[in-house]
């Protein structure tokens, strides 16, 4: 949250309290001031950055498509077990989306085009994982990965599931990459700059003998599927304030040996690590509140 004594967050360098603090004596006398400062910030960062700070309606938008998300993303890991296939989850999760009136997002996305409506990345695979007729086996880790369209807005979010008892290294990366995710949400406030959402994750993740996969990235997200802000979860010299109305995602990729990731070849979409190790990945879409941050995408570990 942040502090009365922390500098305001519309850039104005006064104190938060002698500038943006809610006081409900003064609200209607400063209600002009404000909406035109939050205009002029939002003008700002359009020009600057190419951000789109959402306004009330569109957060409400993106707020629902994040709920819907991570209710099919928490039914899809649910389903999970040895025995049935990425495939299987992926046709699932389908189903949920169209019954809820949703557009899988990932479904046709990119070049060449995604072949189904979610991703689901196994031991080894860091990210953009197809769905397909390999069965899940005991010793297992997969990260299924959800992002819907509903009513125009995005929401994405991410999590892993263990199958059966898995080996050290790849509850190491779970664990870590989980732990990564909520120690720089933690953080989250108007006023800090964007690179120190990297600086908390790799100094956590390198501290647990891991590293951080930096070919890939955090995004913007809500009124398209990758906006503006880039959120690289390794150390990094973005000085960007985060501010109220940015919407993004956080889903720092761990991994037990080397960050590198290489492309499969072949489908252009699969990420599997370097050496072969073990990666894990856990997601939220976030929203960035006048004095803190809310996580959209409400799922269960």
């Amino acid at each position: 949250m942040i502090g009365r004594n922390d500098v305001c967050w519309c850039g104005s360098k006064e104190k938060w309290k002698k500038c943006h603090f809610p006081d409900e004596g003064s609200q209607a006398h400063s209600q002009a001031q404000s909406n035109q400062e939050r205009k002029n910030l939002k003008e700002e960062y359009f020009k600057k950055y190419k951000i789109l700070l959402k306004n009330e309606e569109q957060i409400n938008g993106i707020r629902e498509s994040c709920r819907l998300s991570a209710k099919i993303l928490d039914a899809t890991c649910k389903l999970a077990k040895a025995g049935l296939t990425t495939l299987e989850l992926n046709n699932f999760a389908h189903k949920m989306h169209l019954e809820a009136g949703a557009i899988p997002a990932p479904l046709h996305y990119g070049e060449p085009p995604f072949p189904k409506s979610i991703c689901t990345s196994l031991n080894e695979v860091i990210c953009h994982g197809i769905p397909d007729k390999t069965p899940l086996k005991d010793g297992d880790i997969v990260n299924i990965d959800v992002t819907c369209i509903y009513k125009g807005y995005y929401g994405d979010c991410s999590r892993m599931v263990a199958i059966g008892a898995i080996s050290p290294e790849k509850q190491l990366v779970t664990d870590v990459s989980y732990d990564c995710l909520m120690k720089s949400i933690e953080i989250l406030k108007p006023g800090i700059p964007l690179s120190k959402i990297g600086e908390v994750i790799e100094a956590h993740a390198t501290s647990k003998g891991c590293s951080v996969v930096n070919q890939f990235v955090g995004h913007g997200v809500g009124v398209d599927f990758h906006e503006n802000p880039q959120i690289p979860h390794n150390r990094n010299r973005i000085t960007t304030l985060l501010v109220p109305g940015m919407t993004f995602t956080i889903e720092p990729m761990i991994n037990a040996g080397v960050r590198e990731a290489v492309i499969d070849p072949l489908d252009e979409w699969t990420a599997r690590t370097r050496d072969g190790k073990a990666s894990a990945q856990w997601e939220h879409t976030i929203l960035i509140t006048e004095n803190g941050h809310e996580i959209l995408t409400n799922w269960t570990r």
